[in-house]
């Protein structure tokens, strides 16, 4: 349900609301919040809330020093987990400049724009995505560890799954909150888990995504567990993919859908804008050195190709022959900021439709010889060389975030003791 400013106020008053969280985005995807009193609220719609921009990473220093939040009356949540006396709901912030401009490095607003280039070229866009993570056990003190809570494989049953409990209060939390489920299900890894969403709108998708990832944790936390969003915690096992599932319709009409002579050439002008810069994005759909662990192995693709059915490429092509038909972008991985993935994906398939570019043969066995990039730092290279993306983003958020990853791999170098701290902190923090 998507309610309006006067609505959101109603439901306050009538719903025994007393905090407000208003929550942002940092250009890494990190989730940022300040809560307000639920009788500030109209007045929070009307003037905003000040936070400091150069205490946030990637914001910018000095020059953009104050920015004020102004909350998205459509997303508000109750946050079920928090008592029912004294409510808690939660509002995503649009952040602007103090003269009301839009803020170049708001996340969402860029996704807004490039959702926005879509609609005008006559295309409506909605996304899927299937999430994996670990349950971890933790120790004496409530801290993590790296013991799988269980040592069950890919979709196993009690007693050896032994995360169907938490899963199923993920999935009921989420629907309380009006987010959708598809499915769920124990992963390949032992502890690792998964859960797939229907499609949305991609801003709806990209907000739902961070809301799945809090509501993961703290239904993990509530049962004693950790839960890792980490792109490879466990080195000879699984990693956590973020597969996007992307459905792109045209006067009504799927383009993914085979309806008997193959997929439309909308279809595969838009897969060949992808693969074209797969390469040159996939710093944004991986900003871990970790992530690239996980490339290679298990079914996680490490080259630039397409199929139909084919797990090991970096599109496919599903269930063709229904209104299901989708685009599958397997590489990305939890650690992604959902919103400039998303972005990133569609410029691309766009230009490839706007340039009508040729879509390669499809790679049922993996042939194909190009590959993604086996290393962080190759990456943001790669990033930085990159006109397309440069193109595609505020110029803050391409330069912070390339100069920001690379003090990442800078890090990543160093010596082994200084790399465990690393990885151990993104263990806790992803």
């Amino acid at each position: 349900m998507k309610f309006t400013v006067k609505e959101v106020l109603q439901f306050v008053t009538e719903n025994d609301v007393k905090f407000v969280r208003l929550v942002f985005f940092d250009i890494f995807g990190v989730k940022k919040n300040i809560s307000v009193m639920a009788q500030e609220l109209e007045r929070v719609f009307e003037f905003g809330v000040h936070i400091t921009a150069s205490d946030i990473d990637g914001f910018g220093g000095a020059e953009n020093t104050d920015l004020l939040l102004f909350p998205d009356p459509s997303t508000l949540k109750v946050l079920p987990w928090r008592p029912q006396q004294g409510r808690v709901v939660r509002l995503l912030c649009d952040v602007r400049m103090p003269d009301g401009t839009p803020f170049a490095c708001d996340v969402r607003n860029i996704l807004k724009n490039a959702v926005e280039k879509s609609e005008q070229m006559g295309f409506h866009s909605r996304a899927g995505f299937a999430c994996e993570f670990y349950l971890f056990r933790a120790d004496d003190n409530g801290n993590p560890t790296r013991i799988p809570q269980d040592r069950a494989g890919y979709l196993d049953v009690a007693p050896l799954d032994r995360g169907e409990n938490v899963r199923r209060q993920i999935c009921l939390t989420l629907e309380e909150m009006e987010i959708e489920p598809l499915s769920s299900h124990h992963e390949n890894g032992p502890g690792q888990n998964e859960i797939d969403f229907k499609p949305s709108d991609l801003l709806s998708a990209a907000d739902d995504f961070m809301t799945f990832k809090t509501v993961v944790k703290t239904a993990a936390a509530s049962n004693g567990l950790f839960a890792s969003f980490m792109p490879k915690p466990l080195p000879d096992k699984s990693g956590n993919g973020m597969h996007i599932h992307l459905m792109l319709k045209k006067y009504g009409f799927n383009i993914f859908k085979d309806r008997g002579d193959g997929i439309s050439d909308n279809a595969r002008h838009f897969m060949a804008g992808i693969l074209k810069h797969a390469a040159e994005m996939t710093v944004f759909f991986n900003p871990l050195a970790n992530s690239y662990e996980r490339f290679g192995a298990y079914k996680a693709p490490e080259t630039v190709d397409w199929s139909y059915q084919n797990l090991n490429t970096l599109i496919r092509l599903p269930e063709v022959k229904t209104e299901d038909a989708r685009l599958d972008f397997r590489s990305p991985d939890p650690s992604c900021n959902p919103y400039l993935a998303f972005a990133l994906l569609l410029y691309a398939g766009l230009e490839g439709i706007e340039q009508e570019l040729p879509l390669c043969e499809p790679s049922e066995i993996g042939t194909q010889s190009k590959k993604l990039p086996h290393s962080l730092a190759q990456a943001v290279e790669l990033a930085k060389h990159s006109d397309f993306v440069q193109s595609c983003l505020p110029q803050a958020v391409y330069d912070n975030y390339i100069r920001m990853t690379e003090e990442i791999v800078s890090r990543s170098l160093q010596s082994a003791e200084q790399k465990s701290l690393l990885e151990n902190r993104y263990f806790e923090i992803i």
